[in-house]
């Protein structure tokens, strides 16, 4: 196959706006002996990418520092030690960079099949959201059946991929968001009940249905939530951060989190060891692809932007007024 010597790549020309999202031409990326090239039909666009737009997110060494943390599409080239795939396999793959691009680069045991039933753009939006959701909640957090979850930010790509994943596997979710229409689409997606943090107070309403508090908090708000979570927690509960939309600086009262015996932990997935994420990756296929293949989970994706208009999609994102999951699709296809 004759590849070209360049591509269209969406370069962060200066930190700030959605503006400095712009379209270049780069060289082709290169791939090693373990890695596959992959021509992108699709790429997820992920709260990680805004924050390395403004600044406070660098890529790790080594990686692209165009952005863009997953994909989809065809492999077109292999390394000489990747077994798994061929040139012509349709595949899905979590990166450290490299996304908003023609092509991109992943680890070959990062890539994982498309998932029966699921087109290929559309599985662009799974491998930045499951394998979070995956790893801090029933690897982190250790969330097991018939528990009680409660995920902030129910309606974004990661708080729909929580509640359709910890729902299918028997586990009682709660959600917050932020409007009333949010909210019936996070009871749509499994929730027994979500609140709209703007009108209720989810603490009191979420001690009356529980009967006592949540055994896990997913939360990617932070802020004046750090506290509130303590206060929501059952004994022995575990609380996740995974962001700080709100601020990570913060004076709360931990006597709680001694007297309830709270578990906090958090993660980032980007800069994670390989072999940690192969291991996630391997959870996911085993445990989460198959809700995929029998209707339990499909993933939702609120709007699909050319590759060029990346700034667009940045600009919806921020503005808070997705549900779901934004993407964007190579217009090279």
């Amino acid at each position: 196959m004759s590849l070209p010597i360049n591509q269209i790549s969406i370069e962060i020309t200066q930190p700030g706006r959605p503006g400095v999202l712009q379209p270049a031409s780069r060289p082709m990326p290169s791939h090693n002996d373990s890695q596959v090239l992959i021509k992108v039909a699709a790429a997820g666009v992920n709260r990680p990418d805004v924050f390395q737009r403004l600044g406070f997110y660098p890529a790790p060494p080594g990686a692209s520092d165009i952005p863009g943390l997953e994909v989809s599409g065809t492999v077109v080239a292999a390394g000489s030690e990747v077994t798994r795939w061929k040139v012509g396999d349709q595949v899905c793959a979590l990166l450290a960079g490299g996304g908003y691009a023609e092509y991109a680069v992943a680890e070959a045991s990062l890539c994982l099949p498309i998932p029966g039933g699921l087109s290929l753009e559309d599985a662009a939006s799974l491998p930045e959201t499951c394998f979070t959701v995956w790893h801090n909640l029933f690897e982190r957090a250790k969330l097991k059946p018939n528990e009680w979850l409660l995920v902030h930010g129910g309606s974004s790509g990661i708080g729909t991929t929580a509640i359709q994943m910890a729902s299918a596997l028997g586990i009682k979710v709660i959600a917050t968001a932020g409007s009333d229409e949010k909210c019936r689409v996070c009871e749509n997606l499994g929730a027994i009940k979500a609140i709209n943090y703007r009108e209720h107070n989810f603490v009191d309403i979420c001690k009356d249905l529980t009967k006592g508090g949540v055994n896990v908090v997913l939360d990617m708000v932070g802020g004046d939530y750090v506290q509130q979570n303590f206060a929501v927690c059952a004994p022995k509960a575990r609380i996740v951060n995974i962001a700080f939309l709100r601020g990570s600086k913060v004076e709360i009262d931990l006597m709680p989190l001694m007297l309830k015996q709270i578990v906090l932990t958090g993660s980032t997935l980007r800069a994670q060891p390989l072999n940690d994420k192969i291991r996630i990756a391997e959870g996911v296929e085993s445990q989460v692809w198959p809700l995929i293949a029998q209707g339990k989970f499909t993933p939702v994706v609120n709007s699909k932007f050319p590759l060029s208009q990346a700034s667009q999609a940045h600009e919806l994102m921020e503005s808070n007024k997705h549900i779901g999951k934004l993407l964007l699709i190579s217009e090279s296809n």
